[in-house]
């Protein structure tokens, strides 16, 4: 493994989670009362779209570590 893009990828991937984790609860909390679930389409919301960004790029770096 390639720890120069290794590294990188695994913090992208944490930071990415971590974020989206946040995102949501964010979103959830702000379109739903605490009762209530939230629909399947919370995945969907485009706030959540930079988290996806972050975990792909993070994914991608890890690969290429692998492979190289």
């Amino acid at each position: 493994m390639e720890w120069l893009l290794g590294f990188p990828a695994i913090a992208l991937l944490v930071v990415g989670l971590v974020g989206q984790a946040f995102e949501m609860r964010k979103i959830r909390l702000s379109t739903y009362k605490d009762d209530e679930l939230a629909s399947a389409n919370i995945f969907m919301n485009k706030r959540n779209f930079k988290w996806y960004g972050i975990i792909g790029l993070g994914i991608v770096l890890w690969y290429l570590a692998e492979r190289m």
